[in-house]
């Protein structure tokens, strides 16, 4: 990956977007390295769409319910993903999976963020699991996304300890805090520097 220019992100979203805006502000500066050239979402409601247009960037929509089927959708959306010519794919609280034609166009270039210490604890309730199990330490993982369900090659991940009086709600937020500063960090420290995934383990530079 050239280091040259800046590294072209389009970030995926389903809902507010504060991965998203936290991703705008770092790009603010060209010491960062990156700049989200398009938003994409699977719903029109996404409020992340809106901090996107007010930026200036360019937004696209891919409804599942638009589509025959979720490999027609699965089409959409990578040609939709494709036509802004993406160095890397940001997953930030997109909730649908994507396909194998959409996996082929970026492999090894789409990310997303999982609100658990990976392998333990995949799945939409990270943080409730984590708490019934009764585990003292508790975190966020960045990784590339594969086929399976969070079982991607593992970028960065941050630990977040597991209080007396957590709930799944105060534990699930002071993990999204976390979450997000380590995204920021991590997707500037690929831009800047390179990466390339040899098996099970993601390289940065050299």
């Amino acid at each position: 990956m050239s280091t040259q220019l800046a590294t072209r992100l389009v970030v995926l979203i389903s809902g507010g977007g504060s991965n998203l805006a936290a991703l705008l502000e770092a790009t603010r500066d060209p010491a960062y390295g990156a700049q989200v050239v398009a938003v994409g979402a699977d719903r029109p409601s996404a409020a992340g769409l809106d901090l996107a247009r007010e930026a200036g960037i360019p937004t696209f929509v891919e409804r599942v319910g638009d589509h025959t089927d979720r490999d027609a959708w699965d089409a959409a959306l990578t040609a939709a993903v494709d036509g802004h010519e993406p160095d890397l794919v940001i997953s930030a609280g997109f909730l649908k999976l994507v396909g194998d034609r959409f996996l082929a166009a970026f492999g090894g270039r789409y990310l997303n963020t999982h609100n658990s210490l990976l392998p333990a604890f995949p799945g939409i309730h990270g943080p409730r699991d984590a708490l019934e199990y009764g585990v003292k330490v508790a975190g966020a993982t960045l990784f590339v996304v594969d086929a399976g369900i969070d079982t991607g090659v593992i970028i960065a991940q941050v630990a977040v300890p597991v209080l007396d009086d957590d709930t799944e709600d105060t534990l699930t937020e002071r993990i999204k805090a976390a979450e997000r500063v380590q995204l920021v960090e991590q997707v500037g420290r690929l831009a800047r520097e390179g990466w390339r995934v040899e098996g099970r383990r993601v390289i940065v530079g050299g």
